[in-house]
Parts: structure tokens; sequence; C-alpha cells
């Protein structure tokens, strides 16, 4: 029986409601009119050409075969094949290890972290394990402790790259330790990419630093964070083929994707440079108003990475949750920690246009005066 996501039920119907959107991490475009179907930034883009399938324009972008890529109906919907083709290792499903082993199989899960990734593998019948990226180190993504954690039924180790919901960015080296340790115990490293493209660098839809094709790893991304497309629900892994091969037959068990989301995504990707720069300009002037906004307040602590429109913080004398209820009363969405492991702080994402976030800002912070008097 899968788990409740507590996260989703609270955060459905809520960034529509609110007054000002502080919640929404994705860098959203406007959307078709109600009898439309091409979002308005992509009608006048060029199509492809007709032979250019979409799964060659990912493997391209990540320099690997197209039988390296499966596009999936989502990051989300590519994280449960993932794991589902990871947890049930080289046999006959999840559930079921190498070796006729009838223990459950083990995922082994960051913390603090994105709900979902944990509720997922428990709902596919596995042990959930954690290991820690503490604040102390801002953080940051650990090969060591990640080691330590795993045990011998550990088949899957599941991280954020960036770190949902602190903005952590792992380099490649680091990804690649953390993949040895992984290909050591015979497991899987997924590797959730979506926010990887949040840089002041030359990132594209595919991410700044990727972990894609290292040993024993997969990597998710989709249309919905860094180009803003999340109705079009799109997305892909990147993996070896004998993997892909495992992950497309557990597809055969859940939805398809439709026809016209997958030829709205070929467009976008093949013009995705241009979209890019759009989704660059929005995340550096996000950016700077989140930073200077948390330097100016003496009540909050949390860091800013660099390039990043997110951040988890903590307020001097209140938890998350006590933040987040008295801005949702003056109809601010803010995340509260608890959905990521950590019921003191809280999470600001700027997703939306600069000034629409910059009225926000200011509307919170009139919310955090009222909460310290």
């Amino acid at each position: 029986m899968f788990p409740d996501i507590d996260y989703l039920d609270w955060i459905t119907g809520r960034p529509e409601a609110a007054t000002h959107d502080l919640g929404s991490s994705d860098l959203r475009r406007a959307v078709p009119e109600p009898d439309g179907i091409v979002p308005p930034k992509l009608a006048d883009l060029p199509s492809p050409p007709d032979d250019l399938d979409l799964e060659t324009i990912i493997a391209d972008a990540y320099d690997v075969g197209t039988e390296n890529v499966l596009v999936t109906a989502g990051a989300t919907h590519a994280n449960f094949v993932a794991m589902a083709a990871a947890l049930g290792g080289k046999g006959d499903g999840a559930g079921e290890t190498d070796g006729g082993d009838d223990r459950p199989p083990r995922a082994l899960v960051e913390k603090p972290g994105y709900e979902p990734l944990v509720a997922t593998p428990e709902g596919l019948g596995a042990t959930v394990d954690r290991f820690r990226r503490p604040a102390e180190d801002d953080y940051g993504l650990d090969p060591g402790r990640v080691e330590a954690a795993m045990s011998d039924g550990t088949r899957c180790i599941v991280v954020t790259n960036r770190h949902n919901p602190s903005g952590s960015r792992a380099s490649r080296e680091t990804m690649a330790e953390a993949s040895r340790a992984a290909a050591d115990n015979d497991a899987t490293l997924l590797v959730d990419e979506v926010y990887a493209p949040f840089c002041a660098d030359e990132a594209s839809v595919f991410g700044g630093p990727t972990a894609a094709m290292l040993p024993n790893t997969v990597i998710t991304n989709s249309m919905t964070k860094y180009l803003g497309f999340g109705p079009v629900r799109v997305g892909w892994l990147v993996a070896d083929a004998d993997f892909v091969s495992r992950a497309q037959s557990v597809m055969f068990h859940v939805p398809a994707i439709s026809a016209p989301g997958m030829a709205l995504t070929r467009r976008a990707l093949y013009d995705e440079t241009e979209l890019a720069e759009g989704s660059r300009d929005r995340i550096e002037e996000n950016r700077e108003l989140l930073a200077e906004f948390v330097e100016e307040r003496d009540d909050l602590s949390g860091a800013v990475p660099s390039g990043c429109t997110y951040g988890f913080f903590s307020h001097e004398s209140a938890d998350g949750d006590e933040v987040s209820e008295a801005a949702w009363e003056e109809g601010i969405l803010v995340v509260p920690g608890r959905f990521f492991d950590d019921g003191d702080s809280f999470r600001l994402s700027l997703g939306l246009d600069n000034e629409t976030v910059r009225a926000g800002l200011d509307a919170f912070g009139d919310v955090l005066d009222d909460i310290a008097e």
C-alpha cells in the first residue's frame, strides 16, 4: 500500500489560491488559453526536423545513445520507474532481491529530503534508511556518510542535486565518489537532477553538473522546473542500457505519455538554448532578491546558494509551521520544513517573475515583523 504523501496533499491548490507564491520552485511560464494546447512561449518557435525524435534530442544533449534514455510522464514518473527497477535488482521486480533473498530490499534516502522520495520506495515495499546532509555542513553531500549508512540489502540510494530543500550543489567529482560507493555495494544511485540547471553559468535544461553515465547511476530530469512547462508532464531518465530496459518493463505497468506532450517537448528541447536564456535571467534576478532579503533580516538564518532561487531557512522565534501558517493568513505561500524532515525550518522558493516575487517578499517581511512583536 502506498503511503499518503502529506506534502502533495498540502500543496495541492495552494499556488493558485495564494496572493503571493513563495512556495513554488519551478520557473513557471504562461499557460495556454482554456481551449489552447501550445504554451505561448512555444507557439512561435520552430519545430525540429521530422526525423529527429525526442530520445535522440535528449541522448545528444547527454552525449549518450538512445538506448540510454527513457522518456517518462514527468520526473515523479521517472523516479518511480527508476526506483522500481533498482529495488527489483536483476530479478522479477521490486520486493525481490537478487539471489532469491526474500527479505525486502532497502533504499537509502538523504535527510533532510523531499517527502515523495521517501514515500515512493516505501510504497514499492522497500525498507527505507536515511543518511544525513546536515545543516552544519551546508547540507553538502558527503559520500562517506552514504557509504557508512549502506547495508548488504541496500539496492537504491536516492539523492537530489541541487539538494531539495537547501539548494546545495554537489560537483560531478562528489557524485562520482557516491556512485563508486553504490557500485561497491551492487546498488543503484538515483540522482534527481530537476534543479541541476539552476546555475549562474551557462547551464541548459539538461543540467549543471550531471551524474549521467557514472557507474551504477541513473539520473532523472523534466520539463517542469527550469523550463517551467509543468503542465506538459514529460520527463526522462538516463542510465546504462540494461537499467533502461528494466525501467521500460516497469513502464508497461503505468500510464504512457501523451503524443501532444511528446510533440511539445520535442519543440521545447530542440529550442532549449533560446528558452534557457530567459530561465537564467530569472534565476540571477530572483537569487539576488532572495539573498538580499535574507541578509537584511536578523531574525532569519540560512544560506542562499549561488545561482539558486530557493533555500531552507529558520526563524529565531518560530518554527516552520508557525511561519508558514502566519504567512498563509496573509495569502503568502511558504512551505513548512516538516515536509523535508525539519520542522524548525521552512523553504522559500522564488520561481515567478522578478516583480511578482519582489512584492511577495515585501509582504512576507511584514509577516515576519509581526511574528517578532
